[in-house]
């Protein structure tokens, strides 16, 4: 947590100033006690009314000023504490989106959830207990321990009896309850995937009739949060009924043995009631401190999965020297590319070659798992080769700065993630300029004119998240037409057609050829029906090229294709 802490700096101003309060508060409360004592022992026992109106009035005067401290230093540590919060939520954020995907992986969408939301909040609210809470404990702990013994020395052995019995009883608690603290957030990881995938895959699990056994599973999750939650509930529990027992014994020792000084006239009554009311405050700080502690444990848990995303550098990296842009041509070559994902035994690519030139368009077929995604996601640079190069425009993608190479691509994803919103707000999703005769052109080549123009609207249509209140074909045009919309000078089509029906494939395909003359089609296919008419064709088999050719020279040579050309129409003449 420390080291977390260390990020503090820009409230530094605030903190200290939170400090100062409450050290001012600190001495106004420990005064009281002081003054009341004189009151009763100088004033009401020599009928000395002006003493009594002018300790008083000080005591009110006290009274008044602690409260201001009080609201004021509140203020200032919720301020620093949310801001501290805010800080940190932003500070994941930008890490995880600097991320490849192996980053992303590495951590889980449900993790990374609960890492940038509940831990934060775990260690923003143990920072304002701090500042409020920690800062004030040991002022009070010590300085009233020093009055008391001030007071009445005699008297002070019980609380050195006290003091450290409550204090092995707090360590002992907290000691046990820092693993159970880390159980618990791995436990809300857990139950926070199992309700990401229970949302996302309602359609799957509804019509394979699976709901109960989404519920048992989300049960189950739930079950063993809330066990480890009771079981540290129960152990917090023990210690405000022990701290309680031990304030009051004290509190009756102190009066038991007071009232027999005070009979044989050792102690004044104004003395023993000062030393009741330092009591008090030093067992309440006992008490503040133990609440810190509780909290800590958990907090620590926090700090230590915040620090885990924050200290996580990504393995996808701008250069140092980025090389200087070269002219956009649009080709893409790939020069013997070997590729394996992190910890799978066997490699995705191996040997990979071809050259995908300006102006053509090259398909990518294979039977799934032969590779294909995995090309275009080399192409985008979510993952560097293991050995070997892509190139585009002749410069290896690791030499471009990440935005300048994306800058280059218009990319339509295999599932079409479309953003809640409205159609135009997600087709400038990579192009903030269009304007709407740009959208609506866009719009015109990916065939979803129509049907946009029949959403209550048009381009200011509201798209729910993912798209849900639209079909998955249109999903898919309209990603089409974000890719268009970008103008780019390469153009990557991971599967983008394959909910659409022949007759919009081949509209849809026949308007790209005219828009995309001048550049770099490169598309990752399964219908052999869609690539007839590609220029090049490079078919994909365990991750190596197979063949390269047209349609008819790979349907002549190569028995990888013509094996999938003939699965696929075996398929249709079934149908």
């Amino acid at each position: 947590m420390l080291k977390l802490f260390r990020r503090l700096g820009p409230y530094a101003p605030s903190i200290a100033a939170v400090l100062v309060l409450v050290f001012a508060q600190s001495i106004a409360d420990l005064s009281l006690p002081t003054l009341m004592s004189d009151i009763v022992d100088e004033g009401i026992a020599t009928g000395d009314i002006p003493f009594i109106w002018r300790t008083g009035g000080w005591m009110l005067l006290l009274a008044l000023a602690g409260i201001a401290t009080n609201l004021v230093g509140g203020y200032l540590a919720s301020r620093a504490a949310l801001g501290f919060g805010r800080e940190l939520r932003s500070s994941i954020f930008r890490r995880v989106t600097s991320w490849s995907l192996d980053g992303i992986d590495r951590f889980g969408a449900a993790s990374l959830i609960t890492r940038t939301t509940n831990d934060v909040t775990q260690v923003q609210q143990v920072l304002f207990m701090m500042l409020r809470m920690m800062a004030m404990a040991p002022i009070m702990a010590i300085g009233g321990l020093i009055m008391a013994v001030s007071k009445e020395p005699e008297l002070a052995w019980m609380l050195a009896v006290a003091i450290p019995v409550l204090v092995a009883a707090i360590a002992a608690i907290a000691a046990k309850g820092l693993p159970l603290f880390t159980t618990i957030q791995r436990k809300l990881d857990t139950l926070n995937r199992v309700l990401r995938e229970k949302l996302s895959g309602i359609r799957v699990i509804r019509a394979f009739d699976r709901v109960a056994y989404e519920q048992g599973r989300f049960e189950d999750a739930n079950r063993e949060l809330t066990e480890v939650t009771l079981k540290v509930n129960r152990l917090v529990s023990l210690l405000f009924p022990f701290v309680m027992l031990v304030m009051n014994l004290t509190t009756i020792a102190i009066v038991w043995f007071g009232g027999l000084a005070i009979d044989s006239g050792g102690v004044k009554i104004g003395s023993l009631m000062a030393f009741i009311q330092y009591s008090m405050q030093i067992m309440f700080s006992v008490v503040m401190v133990s609440v810190i502690f509780i909290m800590v444990p958990r907090a620590s848990a926090s700090a230590l999965r915040i620090n885990e995303v924050l200290e996580t550098g990504d393995s996808i990296l701008d250069p140092d020297r980025p090389a200087a842009p070269p002219a956009r041509s649009g080709r893409v070559e790939f020069r013997n590319v070997d590729f394996g994902y992190p910890g799978a035994e066997e490699m995705a690519l191996r040997g990979v070659s071809f050259v995908a030139e300006e102006g053509k368009v090259t398909a990518i077929i294979g039977s799934t798992g032969s590779g294909k995604t995995t090309v275009l996601n080399l192409i985008e640079r979510f993952h560097d080769v293991s050995s070997g190069a892509v190139l585009v425009d002749g410069v290896d993608v690791r030499e471009y700065r990440q935005a300048e190479l994306r800058a280059r691509l218009g990319y339509a994803p295999q599932k079409a993630m479309l953003f809640s919103g409205s159609v135009a707000d997600n087709l400038r999703f990579g192009a903030d300029a269009a304007d709407d005769a740009a959208l609506r052109r866009a719009l015109s080549v990916a065939q979803a004119v129509d049907f946009v123009d029949g959403m209550e609207g048009g381009l200011g249509a509201a798209v729910t998240q993912g798209g849900t209140n639209v079909s998955g074909g249109q999903r898919q045009r309209l990603a089409v037409a974000r890719a268009v919309a970008r103008d780019p000078s390469i153009y990557l089509f991971d599967d983008t057609f394959s909910a659409l029906d022949a007759r919009t494939d081949a509209r849809l395909r026949e308007a790209l050829k005219a828009e995309t003359a001048g550049s770099t089609v490169i598309m990752v296919v399964q219908r052999v029906g869609t690539i007839v008419d590609a220029d090049r064709i490079v078919v994909l088999d365990e991750g190596r090229v197979a063949g390269i050719g047209t349609h008819a020279e790979l349907l002549a040579g190569n028995e990888v294709y013509r094996e999938i050309v003939q699965s696929q129409l075996s398929a249709e003449v079934e149908a």
